[in-house]
């Protein structure tokens, strides 16, 4: 039976994030309700901020395709056999993961590769990805590169009157959010303007319109939306329900922390049923959705994720306009850009403090938006082999990519591709941002407990898909020797064998992600106390 929506601990989930932002969440494996939500204001504080977490924090899939390449490619020679890796085998087979798991540990100055295990098995990457496509969109796009969305008018405003089309514009920003759209209507206002003579327009069109990142990953899950170069809260709509006598009322919004205008593009109804949790079905015009009455309990509310990124984001600004006492007709979507003088504009963050939060709360929708634009590629396949190619040409070939994110399981790359990978980005142009944007872990000991007084600091990115675990990045001692590490761990077969009903909480999936992350633990302090010293 699937987990019933309604429990307490969602309850206190929902009561904590009502009226809040929503938190960009990447692979959460939350059954219920939206987890823990967050302002921009407390989002960006918590990017910010250099406060190290205990490793780890997150967590793919094996080919056992070899990537042809040595271990001396592009480097001094470091033999095999001379690499010490006592114990390392043992580390591996206690961690019981199935599957194959490989490990490289190299020093980040020199390159000479200081411990290996199966270096060049090709794994999915999962998250771990989102490393790669922070040095492809740093050096396509630049550190300081923004994501404008603006309004434009075709006409003269006379009287408050738009004298032809009102055009709402996407730059492919994927960190917009409701609040950002509710200022850019009271802009309007404050500008004047109170209606139009023509029509009401949307361009999505600088980005590709994709309906979902991965075709493998259950309906309802909010980390696989769709997108175009509309964006709205990382493309997830607030589902809530209320319980009424013997029924539920239900509502479906674009919910920020001071706007919540109601959508009509998504619709939900209740069905008497106990499985499956979610139905879907893309209609002609609508995205329609069913719930099981007998998972909802008592009020909640879950964010769910958007098919049609531009129409929403559209009928979304229509509603916050209206709040504004600026009447629009319905939203139309055009395919190319009407030119027109600007009336209200919202820029994002610069790119560098956006990958900043890619990095820490893994979006994958982030991911993919900047990846499109630094490709400038029709599709999301063809995006992922230009970045391929890319990263071939300039890292040394980390792996092959089927997107920006990881979440598709047809990546692959290998452990000793990826931590030459993270070297060499640091020395393509604004490569050097890369170690500053990842989060930052604390060592733990064997328990698994902080070890606070170790000055030893690990940079790094973590990825996880089911029965998949992966982490890379740097460990930087105050002073010596720094290292650069990839560790991927993948039971592909468990994984496919996955009915999709599991696949947003597998039976045995967290015990396997924890000893995975335990594996990941040890074999980051095995090195800093080894080779940091």
């Amino acid at each position: 039976m699937e987990k019933r929506l309604g429990s307490r601990a969602d309850h206190k989930a929902v009561s904590a994030a009502r009226s809040a932002r929503p938190r960009p969440l990447g692979k959460g494996r939350g059954g219920g309700i939206v987890t823990h939500d967050l302002t921009r204001r407390g989002l960006l504080a918590a990017l910010l901020a250099s406060v190290a977490t205990p490793l780890l924090a997150e967590a793919p899939r094996t080919s056992q395709r070899p990537l042809s390449r040595s271990l001396t490619h592009g480097q001094a020679a470091t033999p095999v056999a001379a690499v010490p890796q006592a114990g390392l085998a043992d580390l591996v087979g206690a961690a019981d993961l199935g599957g194959a798991t490989s490990v490289v540990v190299l020093d980040a100055r020199t390159g000479e590769v200081l411990e290996v295990h199966s270096p060049e098995t090709a794994l999915p990457p999962a998250s771990v990805a989102k490393t790669i496509t922070s040095l492809f969109a740093l050096e396509k796009l630049g550190p300081d590169h923004r994501f404008s969305t603006t309004v434009l008018a075709t006409g003269p405003v006379v009287k408050g009157v738009v004298q032809g089309d009102l055009v709402l514009v996407g730059g492919g920003d994927p960190t917009l959010g409701t609040d950002d759209l509710g200022d850019m209507a009271a802009r309007l206002k404050a500008r004047g303007v109170r209606g139009l003579t023509g029509r009401y327009l949307a361009w999505d069109g600088a980005l590709p319109r994709i309906e979902r990142i991965a075709a493998d990953q259950p309906d309802h899950v909010g980390y696989d939306p769709g997108l175009s170069g509309l964006i709205l809260n990382f493309g997830r709509v607030y589902f809530e329900w209320k319980r009424a006598g013997s029924g539920y009322n239900l509502s479906m919004d674009a919910r920020g922390e001071r706007f919540a205008p109601q959508i009509d593009l998504t619709r939900m109804a209740v069905e008497n049923r106990e499985a499956p949790l979610f139905t879907y079905r893309l209609g002609q015009s609508t995205e329609d959705w069913t719930v099981a009455r007998e998972a909802l309990g008592a009020d909640g509310s879950r964010w769910l994720p958007v098919r049609r990124a531009g129409p929403y984001v559209a009928e979304a600004f229509r509603g916050l306009c209206a709040m504004q006492g600026i009447t629009l007709p319905p939203p139309e979507i055009v395919a190319a850009l009407p030119a027109g003088t600007e009336l209200a504009r919202k820029d994002s963050e610069p790119l560098a403090v956006v990958l900043r939060g890619m990095l820490r709360w893994s979006t994958n929708i982030t991911a993919e938006a900047v990846g499109l634009g630094a490709s400038e590629a029709a599709s999301l396949a063809v995006s992922g082999q230009v970045m391929t190619d890319w990263a071939r040409a300039n890292l040394g070939h980390p792996g092959d990519f089927v997107d920006h994110s990881g979440l598709g399981s047809q990546s692959r790359v290998t452990a000793l591709g990826m931590a030459r990978a993270l070297v060499a980005g640091r020395g393509r142009p604004g490569g050097a941002h890369l170690p500053g944007i990842l989060r930052e872990f604390g060592l733990t000991d064997d328990k698994g407990k902080a070890m606070k007084d170790s000055k030893v600091r690990v940079r790094a990115k973590t990825g996880t898909l089911n029965f998949t675990s992966g982490l890379a990045g740097f460990i930087q001692p105050p002073a010596g020797r720094e290292l650069a590490f990839a560790i991927f761990s993948s039971d592909i077969d468990r994984r496919a064998a996955l009915p999709m009903a599991d696949r947003e909480e597998p039976p045995g999936g967290k015990a396997w992600l924890k000893r995975a992350r335990r594996l990941q633990a040890q074999l980051v302090r095995r090195w800093a106390e080894s080779y940091c010293a």
